[in-house]
């Protein structure tokens, strides 16, 4: 028995012995951790946390001069029937003004007949003003400017008056993801337990994993608030908590019951079966938890503020999924005994698959072990050919307008509004710091930057410039080309950094000139990912490939490891560009096709599926081990270790699957995203990989899968003729000898 088995049989004994304190500690555990959590509040990440490279410097020194860019609002007036010289238009406008300076909630309301925020064909204005205070919480100050603008609206329904700007669309995207995210965890669960009735057959059995995962989730919110202070957290770090936290925590618990059930109906006495499932299946999780917690390690390599909370919610939740599953549950299964499978439903007996496979599985696996090299072959080409697409894949820091779909309100407005008004909907901040601000030489530098600007014919009108000559900094906007995120936009921005600024700004004395906005933004986060992506990857791949070869003893099975998650991983970033960007079956998942996919995405699934991937990985490969250590060759020891997994892994796969198949469903883009990224990586993982790729390749090398492990090994073929002798029983005995035998 290795040390990290001898830990969680340690454990698992002392729950079974000391059942009512682990029980009740668990309990004692959730309610504190959410109590507190509740009274220490939540900080959240700001976009000066997020900022990086010269946009992020831009905004660092625009709050460090206590000059935070305000809210840019506007409400958009748009007649067909008459035009801004109408007096009818003038009332509305002049209404408007009114309605938004009314609420007190603004400043530097601006009506278009003075600004000139006209169109070109007169028939559309914009009223444009900012939210007054912190710029960061004007989403939950501007519910007041909307009423007014709507009532204007009802005032004039032979115009359209609408309000649209960062807090109005902000509060639109937080008011629909929070919605989205109480109607997730409302399906999830149910749906996880329906599976689970289905796999066990049992009300008792199926409830278990559900109530740890829910009070694991649970728990780990109320820490991960407590750690806000410290590292503020965020709504995607939430999301992620949820996918992840009911994800893990039911699979946990279901390797583990599977394995105690499977040990007694082989005829284990009721402490041989749950020292068995602590040994094997406890490893597992054990192991599978540590590689999930350091994969996401990586993501305090980004730099990136959010990647950071996502990381600690992450890490926290997997955490505490284990310690309930190898504490907790061992103590439950002692009190409860032959009592967990209570409550049977009709037709749902269980089903006890042969150790060759499952019904659906045994064809497929006799066809594989029958022809390893075709079989692998097939495989990689076809999950090459699928990860084909990511080859062109573009990423980009979506808006709130972009997040959220296309029949919204804030979305067709801001289409309406680009077509009136040509150019970006989100223009580019210049911030000039030097000592002539204020002095005829910058007056001079501007006017010269802006005929420069507009020369080009990717910068336009509006270009505004204010100057706060006492701070020694000046901030000017200017409208790119495009929507703000596509190439047109990019292209924009290049040139203003690369042409513009440097002719005319840039030869200020003594001048730091940086370009903020969403469009710099974007392109700055992207940039930084991407400079961070090969350090991340690759502490990745190392640590993982390190835990793989200190819990199997073989660089070969750590090897493959390896590359059979990016296999899947490449696979499901293939899916994400042919939907989201090229939009490929986007109608069938209702998804919204920007042309780019979510710049934070990308690095994301490839941490969180390296690490959730191990989940089947260790689970399987554990079984085939048990069966090679008994004596069988590696041929029979995989069909034997696959066949016996296949409805854990299978009903496990399927909970994953259905859970993050529920985020594909929701309205936000970004987790839309994150849920068919997941789906598609876990359904090839439990498939392709799992049932094809995996005993081809270990088939192919035969007895090189264990060289390295043979002198840790001492069970012989006659331990496996007799299996019903119970290893655990001895705490020296190298493995489990008990046959496995699959639970339906």
């Amino acid at each position: 028995m290795s040390n990290r088995s001898r830990l969680t049989v340690a454990v698992g004994d002392w729950s079974a012995r000391h059942r009512k304190t682990a029980v009740f500690g668990w309990l004692l555990f959730v309610v504190l951790a959410t109590t507190l959590g509740s009274m220490a509040g939540t900080k959240n990440t700001t976009d000066a946390d997020n900022g990086v490279g010269e946009s992020g410097r831009a905004v660092h020194a625009l709050a460090a001069a206590g000059l935070a860019q305000p809210a840019a609002e506007s409400v958009f007036i748009q007649s067909q029937g008459f035009t801004a010289t109408d007096p009818r238009f003038h009332a509305i406008v002049d209404a408007s003004v009114a309605a938004v300076e009314s609420t007190g909630r603004v400043a530097q309301v601006q009506s278009p007949y003075t600004s000139g925020a006209l169109s070109a064909d007169g028939h559309s204005a914009l009223v444009e003003f900012v939210m007054s205070g912190d710029p960061d919480t004007a989403a939950d100050r501007v519910q007041p400017v909307l009423d007014a603008v709507a009532k204007v609206q009802k005032q004039h329904p032979e115009a359209t008056v609408v309000e649209y700007g960062t807090a109005g669309a902000t509060k639109e995207f937080n008011d629909t993801f929070n919605s989205d995210f109480a109607g997730a965890e409302w399906t999830a669960v149910p749906l996880a337990l329906g599976i689970l009735l289905i796999v066990f057959g049992a009300l008792v059995a199926a409830v278990l994993p559900v109530v740890l995962a829910v009070t694991a989730f649970t728990g780990a919110f109320g820490l991960v608030a407590l750690t806000t202070k410290l590292v503020p957290t965020s709504s995607d770090a939430s999301s992620v908590m949820l996918l992840v936290g009911l994800a893990v925590g039911v699979d946990y618990c279901l390797f583990y019951l599977s394995r105690e059930r499977e040990e007694r109906a082989a005829g284990k006495d009721p402490e041989t079966a749950l020292r068995i499932a602590a040994e094997t299946s406890g490893h597992s999780v054990l192991v599978s938890g540590l590689t999930v917690m350091v994969a996401m390690a990586g993501m305090f390599l980004t730099g990136i503020a959010d990647f950071r909370a996502m990381g600690v919610a992450t890490i926290v939740v997997v955490l505490v999924a284990v310690l309930g599953s190898l504490t907790v549950l061992p103590a439950l299964l002692s009190m409860l005994g032959d009592k967990v499978d209570r409550l049977r439903i009709p037709f749902l007996g269980r089903r006890r698959p042969s150790p060759e496979g499952g019904r659906l599985l045994a064809p497929v696996l006799r066809t594989v072990l029958a022809r390893p090299l075709i079989s692998a072959l097939v495989a990689t080409l076809a999950l090459l050919g699928l990860a084909v697409p990511v080859l062109g894949m573009h990423t980009a820091q979506l808006t709130a307008s972009q997040e959220l779909p296309s029949s919204n309100s804030v979305v067709r407005t801001g289409e309406l509004i680009a077509k009136a008004f040509p150019g970006s909907p989100l223009p580019a901040t210049v911030v000039v710091r030097s000592s002539a601000v204020g002095d005829p030489a910058q007056t001079q530098a501007f006017a010269a930057f802006k005929q420069a600007a507009l020369a080009t014919g990717k910068l336009h009108e509006p270009i505004t410039e204010t100057v706060h000559a006492d701070k020694d900094i000046a901030v000017i906007t200017v409208t790119l080309d495009g929507t703000g995120t596509d190439a047109p936009s990019v292209a924009a921005l290049n040139v203003l950094r690369g042409q513009v600024i440097p002719a005319t700004l840039g030869k200020l004395p003594g001048a730091e000139v940086d370009v903020a906005g969403d469009t710099a933004a974007s392109v700055d986060f992207s940039k930084q990912l991407s400079n961070s992506a090969l350090p991340v990857f690759a502490f990745v791949i190392a640590l993982a490939f390190a835990l793989m070869l200190i819990s199997f003893r073989s660089i070969v099975i750590a090897i493959t490891a390896a590359l059979l998650n990016l296999l899947s991983v490449g696979a499901a970033y293939g899916a994400l560009t042919l939907v989201f960007q090229h939009g490929f079956a986007a109608s069938l998942i209702g998804a919204r096709t920007v042309g780019a996919i979510t710049s934070w995405l990308p690095l994301f699934l490839f941490v969180i599926l390296f690490g959730l991937s191990m989940d089947y990985h260790v689970f399987v490969v554990s079984r085939i081990k048990e069966g090679h250590d008994q004596g069988l060759d590696t041929k029979t020891a995989v069909a034997r270790g696959i066949g016996s997994t296949a409805g854990v892994v299978s009903s496990a796969a399927l909970i994953m699957v259905g859970v993050f198949a529920i985020f594909g469903t929701l309205s936000v883009t970004s987790m839309k995203e994150v849920g068919v990224g997941l789906a598609v990586a876990v359904l090839v993982d439990a498939t392709v990989i799992r049932g094809v790729l995996l005993p081809s390749v270990m088939t192919l090398l035969g007895e090189r899968n264990w060289r390295r492990s043979e002198r840790h090994t001492g069970a012989t073929a006659a331990s496996a003729a007799s299996p019903a002798t119970p290893a655990v029983a001895d705490e020296d005995s190298p493995e489990d000898a008990g046959e496995p035998v699959a639970a339906g």
